[in-house]
């Protein structure tokens, strides 16, 4: 039976550079490889046809006989030997195979480098004017910090750390594995050193040998205007302390605006209701109306309706990060007024006979309310 094509067996051109050579074959080694595909024959033929033509196609020399000769400059070439006879320590491809299942298994010394620090999160309120107009709030952050006393390092100074009996320094251990292709060894992350290679015998009485000591700082927090409910602060490197040198976190402020007793918000729009009375509504009155800013003047017509809303241009919120504001919007509550006298219910009545409007007695003449609506609502 004839052998196909290696580049065939890859899906690669016959110019393809030793790099895309070394990708197409991780994926298909991945996609064939017998653990993933127990027990089926057709993708172990299937591997070992994938792994033939990577141990040719991977080495320059060979690859230089197999394009000028094709399969017969290959004669006498890889045992693959049903996976199981590797002999020595070069491995060639399978190599490939040991680093795509288990990492950097024969690499040299890999200690854990830096290590960045956690974030924080701070809910922090703030009021409805401090939301406005931007406000300095100090607060005060629990958080890890490097141990100043030893510098981080955990070591009670003036002293030395030793090296990990277990890993020899390396922080690495060599673990052997059996399995259907042979026998392995992988290289973890040594359990007594956890991957430092270092065994700290005088740990820092400050920090006890942690390298780190818990505090909390008092920060202070600039609020921009504009801000609303939700709003995300991030002050960079005010969260928790690295490790191993590394980079401390960020501390992220989460914003709550507490409500107000007058104002509401919409966008950076201000709204608020504003009570008049009948008379104020039917002859016109100008009404002062607070703002974000202060008092100002407002100017009601005459014959003004419940619910009639006036803007104030540019007395809403100010933009975040932007130039500009919202508006503010009144809107208009007109009140009925309650426990008259005899005398103001007369005049009540003078009105509503000049006016068109027949008095009410109880139980009688039930179109007044539609009379009412018709006169003020057109």
């Amino acid at each position: 039976m004839s052998k196909r094509d290696y580049y065939e067996v890859l899906g690669v051109s016959r110019d393809a550079t030793a790099e895309e050579i070394k990708k197409a074959y991780r994926r298909l080694a991945r996609q064939y490889h017998p653990d993933m595909n127990p027990g089926n024959k057709e993708a172990e033929e299937k591997f070992k046809e994938i792994q033939e033509a990577y141990e040719v196609l991977s080495d320059p020399e060979k690859r230089s006989r197999y394009d000028q000769f094709g399969h017969a400059g290959t004669a006498g070439g890889p045992d693959f030997g049903g996976f199981g006879g590797f002999g020595g320590s070069d491995f060639g491809g399978f190599g490939d195979i040991f680093d795509i299942f288990f990492g950097d298994a024969f690499g040299g010394r890999r200690r854990p480098g830096p290590e960045r620090g956690a974030d924080i999160r701070l809910d922090l309120d703030v009021t409805f004017e401090e939301a406005a107009f931007g406000v300095e709030k100090e607060v005060k952050v629990p958080r890890t910090e490097a141990c100043s006393a030893c510098g981080g390092s955990g070591v009670e100074p003036g002293t030395q750390p030793l090296i990990c009996p277990t890993c020899k320094g390396t922080g690495q251990i060599r673990i052997s594995q059996s399995t259907p292709l042979g026998h392995f060894q992988t290289i973890r992350t040594c359990h007594q050193c956890r991957g430092s290679g270092q065994i700290i015998s005088t740990p820092c009485k400050a920090c006890r040998g942690r390298g780190q000591v818990e505090r909390t700082r008092k920060i202070k927090v600039k609020v921009p205007p504009g801000v609303d409910t939700g709003s995300r602060l991030r002050l960079a490197g005010e969260g928790e302390a690295g490790l191993r040198g590394g980079p401390p976190g960020d501390l992220y402020v989460y914003i709550n605006v507490l409500p107000h007793k007058f104002f509401q918000r919409e966008g950076y729009d201000v709204i608020c209701e504003v009570p008049i009375s009948f008379v104020q509504a039917a002859l016109g009155d100008e009404i002062e109306v607070p703002t974000l800013d202060g008092k100002v003047r407002l100017k009601i017509p005459e014959g003004t309706q419940g619910g009639t809303s006036f803007r104030l241009r540019g007395k809403g919120i100010p933009r975040l990060g932007a130039v500009g504001r919202g508006d503010q919007h009144v809107k208009i509550r007109v009140v009925t007024p309650v426990n008259l006298t005899e005398r103001q219910k007369e005049i009540l009545r003078q009105f509503a006979r000049e006016y068109g409007w027949e008095p009410v007695e109880q139980g009688k003449d039930k179109g007044f309310f539609k009379k009412v609506k018709d006169a003020f609502m057109g």
